[in-house]
């Protein structure tokens, strides 16, 4: 069994406070988590959790090793999260600021190549041929020839 199970089936355990809630929530039986309890206990040669016949609670040292497995497996977590987004399409509101010969006469023509190569995407282009300070707040990007 892999230290990532391991270390999901206890904090499940003690985030559920209990074998039966966690086995439920984990989707697998009660006496797989509890096995899974068992096993990582004898591993790392300690006892993590208090039983009683109503709760199940953890240890000071249960404690301990509960809040790094919880850092471990939210990272995991957004280790994942990351790779999945970076595969989505992207999408959302794109506003552009560019000079207005420049965007009329360059990228106008290649916006509707970018739309259709990218269809959740939606530009707002502003054309201005102020030189000024730009506001960046208001725009994701702004193109300026000079």
């Amino acid at each position: 069994m892999d230290r990532l199970t391991e270390m999901e089936a206890f904090a499940t355990v003690v985030d559920q406070g209990g074998f039966t809630d966690a086995a439920k929530k984990m989707g697998i039986s009660k006496s797989a988590v509890s096995q899974t309890c068992l096993i990582t206990g004898s591993r790392l040669g300690a006892r993590l959790l208090n039983r009683t016949t109503r709760r199940v609670s953890p240890t000071e040292i249960g404690l301990a090793y509960y809040d790094r497995a919880r850092r471990v497996l939210n990272d995991a977590g957004e280790a994942d999260a990351l790779v999945t987004s970076m595969q989505s399409a992207p999408s959302g509101l794109l506003r552009i600021s560019v000079a207005t010969d420049f965007g009329v006469n360059h990228l106008s023509p290649v916006i509707g190549d970018f739309l259709q190569e990218f269809p959740e995407i939606t530009v707002n282009m502003v054309l201005n041929n102020r030189y000024g300070r730009i506001d960046l707040g208001r725009f994701d990007m702004a193109i300026r020839v000079g």
